[in-house]
């Protein structure tokens, strides 16, 4: 839990063509970055974290701001990466959050800064968070039964993270996307949830569960699939697919009653996309990730301290991705979880 299987040093760049960009042995190009900022969170979701929360990171192997900054530029000017997310762990758990929004922004102006977050707190730093240059946010929100809510993230603070949402759409932190992972506990209140949404001018987006849970008792039969909650959907609202506005785009989308409201699902176990994945990934303490459920990490913070240059950095960067997997592998017999939790990795 929390600790990588292979952590590599420099990724091989044989076959590689001679391209800035973040390219993969599949044509895929990596364009999307999620830096994660924190392993330490708020809440205590099942599917997520474990009762007691991850293993702490030393703070001295935390990302900097300096360093989380340098990092997000390089991918940015020479790296081809287009838009960038903070996640953690809960990224309002770091109280400098405001500084690493605006450092990025200050260089990256015209590139969209997004964050995913649970939203407990968010009502008193929203309002900083969009000064500093945050663009958008994307809350976690399962259901909106309170005590669903206590039992799943073991915290009764349903209350703060709707008040987080109003205050983020107050904000201008739009367009508002809740997430909801789909699990047994929570299906009958799903369209409960997609109704309170609609109310409150958020797009939902179900989520199906991964192999990315702290105690590693996830199994494929026990999982809500997309089918089963198109299902429950349907039996309240007139569902029409509407596909996916942008092939790399994670979520198919349903209008909602003829529209223009839409509902999300990611199936990304049922209904992969891995062939279309536009992803890199940076974990708090400074690995970089080519794919969730890939234990092979390179480590970008060593590099830093040990005084690489940005060209170094870029070469590491390009070869982690160039090797990056076909797909996860969940289908296949031998697949093993990765070792480190969904909360370890960031969202």
């Amino acid at each position: 839990m929390g600790i990588p299987a292979v952590r590599s040093g420099r990724p091989s760049l044989d076959g590689r063509p001679d391209t800035p960009l973040l390219i993969d042995r599949f044509g895929r190009v990596a364009r999307d970055l999620r830096v994660s900022i924190t392993e330490k969170c708020s809440l205590r979701c099942t599917y997520c974290m474990p009762e007691e929360g991850l293993p702490p990171i030393p703070k001295d192997e935390l990302l900097t701001v300096d360093e989380i900054v340098r990092l997000v530029v390089l991918a940015v000017e020479q790296l081809g990466v287009r838009e960038v997310r903070f996640t953690g762990g809960e990224p309002l758990m770091r109280r400098d959050l405001e500084q690493i929004i605006a450092g990025c922004h200050d260089r990256l102006p015209g590139i969209p800064m997004a964050m995913t977050t649970n939203g407990v707190g968010l009502e008193h730093r929203a309002h900083a968070l969009a000064a500093a240059g945050l663009s958008r946010v994307n809350v976690s929100l399962d259901t909106v039964d309170r005590d669903g809510f206590a039992k799943l993230t073991r915290r009764d603070r349903l209350d703060s993270v709707l008040a987080g949402i109003r205050a983020a759409r107050a904000a201008g932190l739009a367009p508002l996307k809740v997430n909801a992972v789909l699990m047994r506990e929570t299906l009958s209140g799903a369209a409960d949830l997609l109704q309170w949404c609609l109310a409150e001018e958020c797009e939902l987006r179900f989520i199906e569960e991964m192999p990315l849970d702290a105690d590693h008792e996830w199994a494929r039969a026990n999982m809500v699939t997309a089918a089963q909650l198109l299902d429950v959907l349907g039996a309240r609202f007139t569902l029409t697919e509407a596909g996916r506005s942008d092939p790399s785009a994670p979520a198919e989308k349903w209008l909602v009653d003829g529209g223009p409201a839409t509902v999300g699902i990611i199936a990304t176990v049922t209904r992969k996309f891995c062939d279309t994945c536009d992803r890199t990934r940076l974990t708090a303490d400074g690995m970089l990730r080519s794919c969730l459920f890939s234990d092979q990490e390179f480590d970008l913070r060593q590099a830093i301290r040990s005084g690489a240059d940005d060209a170094e950095l870029a070469t590491i960067w390009r070869g982690a991705m160039w090797n990056k997997w076909a797909g996860h592998g969940i289908d296949a017999e031998d697949f093993v979880p990765p070792e480190r939790t969904m909360g370890a990795i960031g969202g």
